[in-house]
């Protein structure tokens, strides 16, 4: 009777710390964030995310000695400000790349066309929105898979290649699993807060985070909600250019970090 009570306890013992380890490793996340560049200096976030980006050739900005700058906005759901943001896209011949969710998809589908056309880039923003390191593996393709297949059924556009987290939530998990299905993920080097669409603060507001911010290599996020980016982004874009900046696409940064850092 002994060795069977003791034999009880050990299962209990072992399934409980058991327990600890999958709770723990699930709980482990990252949450994306950085000290914003000043005076053109290179953004840098340390260890151990250098290591681990690097390990699954995630990018979050690319060479610190060319002037080349990568647009690249969030959407999830649309508030009058795209087109705009596309029209100026378009007369500054600057190559965008727009992550966007299930929503976006199926609540702006002109837009996303559009947005093809132009020959942008649609990333992968996961079709529901949810906290992916807080999925299975499975339950992380199942959302980039989602997202695929409303963007080809909708577009023509057979899969993506990008993706973000969304809130730029993740751990080791979401990167590796991502890797597997087929995606590099893109995490940004330039932000501010701009996703409140009833919060105006002003064209100049945008403006000046976007210049006191920028740098060689720089990865830009913005979110098309808000008025002040589609206010700002013309002038932004001039400006920079004037300062010898030139914008690349996403594709193009690849191809530059794979001579660079193969994964």
């Amino acid at each position: 009777m002994k060795k069977h009570i003791l034999g009880i306890s050990f299962v209990i013992v072992a399934t409980f710390i058991s327990f600890i380890s999958v709770s723990v490793a699930k709980a482990e996340e990252f949450h994306w964030g950085f000290k914003p560049s000043r005076n053109g200096a290179p953004v840098e976030i340390g260890e151990p995310l250098e290591s681990m980006l690097s390990k699954y050739g995630a990018i979050y900005k690319g060479s610190e000695e060319k002037k080349i700058v990568y647009l690249t906005f969030d959407n999830g759901y649309e508030n009058g400000y795209t087109e705009s943001i596309l029209n100026t896209l378009r007369e500054e011949k600057a190559p965008a790349t727009f992550f966007l969710t299930g929503h976006y998809l199926t609540s702006a589908t002109d837009l996303v066309k559009t947005m093809v056309k132009d020959g942008h880039i649609i990333g992968n923003h996961s079709y529901g929105h949810p906290n992916m390191a807080r999925l299975s593996a499975d339950e992380m393709k199942k959302e980039w898979k989602q997202f695929d297949d409303k963007l080809n059924e909708l577009t023509g556009v057979k899969r993506t290649y990008y993706a973000r987290p969304p809130e730029g939530i993740f751990n080791e998990e979401v990167l590796k699993v991502g890797n597997e299905a087929g995606y590099r993920h893109m995490f940004w080097s330039i932000a501010f807060k701009d996703w409140l669409k009833d919060e105006r603060r002003g064209a100049k507001y945008a403006y000046d985070a976007l210049m006191n911010q920028l740098h060689p290599g720089a990865i830009i996020l913005m979110h098309t909600v808000a008025q002040d980016n589609a206010e700002a982004i013309p002038q932004f874009i001039k400006d920079a250019k004037a300062q010898g900046y030139t914008f690349g696409s996403l594709d193009d940064l690849v191809l530059e970090y794979e001579k660079i850092s193969p994964y």
